[in-house]
């Protein structure tokens, strides 16, 4: 059966817009096919006050837009590949994962700021906006003196909040700032060691329905291959720690000459404790490599941690 239409369904952010269109036109360069773009609303945008570890676990920012694809409304779901659970939806499949942004983490200072150029230059007791455990857990291993505040609102709504004092810098992903071509209110970047990424950050995983083969067919012509297999590690380490998307849990993947090296680093959430593992071996053991680094934190005490203790 030909398919002449494919209808994304994605969030109202500027970011998720942003990504939607990215994909529509990956989409019409790969096969000439028309795309329609769905707006869905979701549970993570309809609550922009509570710290999002308290009203909603894996799924906040997914689950609308995946119901909007399983009862046939649309083709495929588009999201940030780190908000996206590690465990498909039941009927779903991740069967699309394009070329991947940078994916590590930025420091924005007010506007007209200059100074300071690294975390440890930030003055003393530096009020710290990000509503990531994994940022406030590695930016409080670093300097336990800072006030690390929750933050919430879309990126430039949690700008407009830094620059009217409500915070001295805030976190956010380099990749999202570039993309919405906010990329010169970026102060510096924060960079492992200091400061891992999450898992798939600066990635996009775009869904579809398990039985739908000719969509299947067409994600795969827009998949980058070495940024599946990257990701493909990492959300690997995610499962078997069973940590969800909330963890302080950072990872990195590096490839060279079909070889991949997994680093994974798991903190408490008030920075005092962290740990980390790495393993490395061929590209086709992308699966195994989570696996071994997740046991390997597990087995250095990593289960409390996930636990929150």
């Amino acid at each position: 059966m030909s398919l002449d239409t494919i209808r994304i369904a994605t969030r109202s952010s500027q970011l998720a817009l942003w990504q939607a269109h990215h994909v529509k036109s990956l989409i019409a360069k790969a096969c000439g096919i028309k795309v329609k773009i769905v707006h869905v609303k979701t549970e993570g945008d309809q609550n922009q006050t509570d710290p999002l570890r308290q009203f909603g676990g894996a799924g906040l920012f997914t689950r609308e837009v995946q119901r909007s694809v399983l009862d046939g409304h649309t083709h495929i779901a588009v999201h940030s590949l780190k908000d996206l659970p590690t465990e498909s939806a039941d009927g779903l499949l991740l069967a699309g994962i394009p070329k991947r942004a940078p994916r590590f983490d930025a420091i924005l200072l007010p506007e007209g700021a200059t100074n300071p150029t690294s975390v440890h230059e930030l003055p003393e007791k530096s009020r710290i906006g990000t509503g990531s455990p994994r940022r406030q857990a590695q930016l409080l291993h670093m300097r336990p003196d800072l006030r690390v505040l929750e933050i919430r609102g879309n990126v430039e709504t949690r700008i407009a909040k830094l620059d009217d004092g409500e915070y001295d810098a805030i976190v956010l992903a380099e990749a999202g700032l570039r993309r919405l071509g906010l990329e010169n209110r970026i102060s510096f970047l924060v960079q492992p060691p200091e400061m891992y990424p999450a898992v798939g950050q600066g990635a996009i995983g775009i869904e579809c329905r398990s039985d739908d083969e000719n969509v299947q067919n067409v994600l795969q012509q827009i998949t980058d291959e070495d940024v599946a297999c990257c990701t493909r590690a990492e959300r690997s380490l995610l499962l078997e720690l069973r940590a969800g998307c909330h963890a302080p849990l950072g990872a990195l993947t590096e490839l060279d000459a079909g070889q991949m090296k997994l680093t994974g680093i798991l903190l408490s959430s008030d920075g005092t404790q962290r740990l980390e593992a790495t393993a490395d071996g061929p590209v086709e053991s992308a699966v195994e490599l989570g696996v071994a680094v997740a046991q390997q934190l597990l087995s250095a005490g990593g289960q409390k941690l996930v636990d929150g203790q």
